[in-house]
């Protein structure tokens, strides 16, 4: 479903952009989530051009190449000193997040014009000397706000007893009738995702063929269409097989439903979409007292691994990650070690 549907804005996109930006999107290797992201990027950008009479297209779809191939270094510098400036649809300025997007959708557009297209398009690329924004938080800040939203330790099994025996008196009549119906298969989606680190599409995209409850491993296709496999925490079992016990008789599952979560709707079976997922964590986990998303699950499962192995490598390897920039973070959420560096710089200026 959210294949489908992300495959439906992409063309919407392209639609009202020129051909060699198709050519582009079909060179990438991004996910589809990316690809989108990238081309309403690309759009903003050429509205932009049009706007500042930097092309003479009446619309995205004459911008031609030799448009961007007479832009220079101080027009795509304007560019991002005007989205700096421009406020979001909550009417906040952009942050530098959103910039950065932007600034890596046109790197990656320029790349592939100057560099990787199987006949460049020309030779000048001004992307490659434009800088991302720098984050104003540090990597402590950013891991205090972040570990006040994880469930590390012995709360993540304080949350999956409460929803396994607390949760139901919680319930007025009809929500009880939809948690008995998927009480199972919630709890294990959410000690799968504690358990492993998947992301939220990806435990989606899990079929039964995928699991391997006897040797705990899983097979999952990462972001960019990757094949990879990783070990299953051996504590999250018993979660996932009590879902896999009832997963046929509760969900009417035939043959052919290859998903492993399903739904049951309107007589239908049908795969577990990621919005499902997140809505389901988002409604358990504020029932819980301590709201939070799939993804700080994820990050919950980085932080405690980094914690035992101290390797930003096996971290990155479990989470699917290409290097260890993204693990960074997970270094320093725990500040015990930190404190305890301090502490003892003071006890040796006492002595």
């Amino acid at each position: 479903m959210e294949t489908k549907k992300y495959l439906t804005l992409i063309d919407q996109e392209l639609n009202n952009l020129p051909v060699f930006i198709r050519e582009y999107n079909l060179s990438t290797n991004h996910s589809l989530t990316t690809s989108y992201q990238y081309l309403t990027e690309i759009r903003r950008f050429f509205d932009w051009l049009r706007h500042q009479s930097l092309s003479p297209a009446n619309s995205n779809v004459e911008i031609s190449i030799n448009d961007l191939k007479q832009l220079t270094r101080s027009d795509m510098m304007i560019y991002i000193d005007a989205l700096r400036h421009s406020k979001n649809q909550q009417g906040r300025l952009n942050s530098p997040t959103t910039v950065n997007r932007s600034i890596n959708a046109l790197r990656s557009l320029f790349t592939f014009l100057t560099i990787t297209a199987d006949k460049p398009y020309f030779d000048h690329n001004i992307m490659l000397k434009i800088q991302s924004l720098n984050n104003l938080e540090t990597l402590n800040y950013r891991a205090h706000v972040l570990e006040s939203h994880m469930y590390t330790g012995n709360l993540k099994y304080e949350f999956l007893d409460f929803l396994s025996n607390k949760y139901a008196s919680l319930c007025n009549k009809q929500a009880l009738a939809s948690f008995k119906l998927n009480k199972e298969r919630d709890i294990a989606i959410i000690a799968l995702i504690l358990g492993t680190g998947v992301r939220v599409s990806e435990c989606s995209s899990i079929n039964i063929s995928d699991l391997n409850l006897k040797e705990a491993t899983l097979d999952l296709t990462r972001k960019g269409g990757q094949k990879d496999s990783i070990p299953v925490a051996s504590w999250t079992l018993p979660y996932i097989s009590a879902y896999a016990e009832v997963r046929t008789k509760r969900y009417h599952a035939e043959k052919n439903d290859k998903a492993f979560f399903l739904t049951y709707y309107h007589k239908k079976t049908s795969r577990i979409t990621p919005n499902g997922i997140e809505r389901l964590v988002s409604k358990y986990s504020k029932a819980f007292g301590h709201p939070l998303t799939p993804h700080k699950l994820r990050h919950t499962l980085a932080s405690e691994l980094y914690g035992v192995t101290k390797d930003q490598v096996l971290v990155a390897q479990q989470l699917g990650q290409k290097g260890t920039t993204a693990t960074d973070l997970y270094t320093h959420v725990d500040q015990k070690e930190q404190r305890k560096a301090l502490d003892q710089l003071a006890d040796n200026h006492d002595n």
